[in-house]
């Protein structure tokens, strides 16, 4: 059966490739997923945070892992709403996602083989904690002035 959307599978496609060529296989999402969830458990920000609302870390790390196959390759099958769960935590505020970017960055360039790939991870990377510091405050704060919340990575 024909893909419905083309757009879609040529999309696809072209992130794998782009993957491909920078080295991003599921090897290096899995040691990216396991360095940087080592870091946050151990990190005296956010990792009562996250102890808190995992108990069972081997499922928690799957998930990651396909969220990030997904994001990095389109090929996680991840589905699920990250939003919804990040809204939910109480008191989140810009500096745990600064402090999440640190670790994060930090994991990247621990792993680098290619300045590329990590600019290309780290830039998603930034994208997705801009965009859930975002909908959080606009979830729980009503906040609705997307000058004052715009990029971590800015202020």
């Amino acid at each position: 059966m024909a893909d419905p959307h083309p757009h879609t599978a040529a999309a696809r496609s072209a992130k794998l490739e782009q993957a491909e060529t920078l080295g991003i296989d599921p090897a290096f999402i899995d040691r990216l997923v396991e360095q940087f969830y080592a870091k946050v458990r151990a990190d005296s920000v956010l990792g009562p945070i996250f102890a808190a609302r995992i108990a069972d870390w081997p499922p928690h790390l799957a998930r990651m892992k396909q969220f990030w196959g997904t994001i990095l390759r389109g090929d996680g099958g991840f589905s699920g709403n990250p939003m919804a769960l990040h809204a939910a935590i109480p008191g989140i505020e810009r500096f745990h996602f600064r402090r999440w970017l640190v670790l994060f960055e930090a994991t990247l360039r621990e792993l680098e083989t290619d300045p590329a790939a990590t600019g290309l991870v780290a830039a998603r990377a930034h994208a997705i904690a801009d965009s859930l510091l975002t909908g959080i405050r606009i979830h729980r704060d009503g906040r609705r002035d997307l000058q004052a919340l715009k990029g971590l990575s800015h202020a």
